[in-house]
């Protein structure tokens, strides 16, 4: 399940509900039928038109109200779908530093850490791929011109 969280499908809608026909995305979570024009929503679209009429509701008054998980609405607050406002019970934290955040899952300053740790991660591992390609030697350990030189 949360493959599918983080992949941002949130019971996404395919056959409308009135006439059995296929739903085509228009957007923000809302979705279209091609052929009575019904319109349905996934999880995303359910809380994000809740929270546009009760500004400032928990995550408990919202899981009750649309019927979507909690865990799925954590989830889209720490995609930065929503922000948790000044004024709200909801205690969001940093995951690396517990400093109290509004939406995502690192304050500013452990973000730019965080990057900067994934981005030295990645150049490490493709100079160790390069490394193993074996550029500018051959087997004898000959360097540049000499590989291309011919006997």
């Amino acid at each position: 399940m949360r493959k599918l969280l983080e992949a941002g499908y949130y019971n996404r809608p395919y056959i409308c509900n009135n006439c059995g026909g296929n739903l085509i995305f228009k957007g923000v979570g809302e979705y279209h039928c091609e052929m009575c024009k019904a319109v349905e929503y996934d999880d995303y679209g359910k809380v994000r038109i809740y929270l546009e009429k009760h500004r400032g509701a928990n995550i408990s008054q919202i899981e009750a109200a649309t019927g979507v998980s909690r865990k799925a609405i954590q989830q889209m607050v720490k995609e930065e779908r929503f922000d948790v406002t000044q004024d709200s019970r909801i205690a969001l934290y940093c995951e690396r530093c517990h400093k109290k955040i509004q939406s995502g899952r690192f304050c500013g300053k452990c973000e730019l850490e965080f990057n900067k740790e994934l981005e030295e991660r990645n150049r490490s591992a493709r100079n160790i791929k390069m490394e193993g390609i074996g550029m500018g030697t051959d087997a004898k350990n000959n360097k540049g011109a000499k590989r291309f030189e011919r006997q």
